[in-house]
């Protein structure tokens, strides 16, 4: 019962620009909170970059990269401010 939209297309604006490429987010939930889902045995500096991009795309606040590929469950949460991106990290 948790509100949400699959496979979110992204504006990306570059120097006040709106370029023709776009981010396609996993999943937003109660329309402030970005979900980008793997399943990968390691993440990478790639996989962890997306939801910092996606979060400063659309300004929300609340991203989370969730790994289901891992020995156990394991998921970044990323606070998004104007200033900067703040990764915590928590595995479980």
């Amino acid at each position: 019962q948790i509100p949400f939209t699959h496979e979110v297309e992204l504006s990306v604006i570059y120097k006040n620009q709106k370029l023709e490429t776009a981010y396609l987010a996993d999943f937003i939930c109660y329309d402030s909170v970005i979900i980008e889902v793997k399943a990968l045995d390691n993440l990478t500096s790639k996989e962890e970059s997306q939801p910092i991009n996606y979060l400063k795309a659309t300004r929300l606040e609340l991203g989370l990269l969730i790994n289901f590929g891992h020995t156990s469950l394991e998921y970044k949460r990323y606070i998004y401010s104007p200033d900067t991106t703040k990764p915590t990290q928590k595995t479980l």
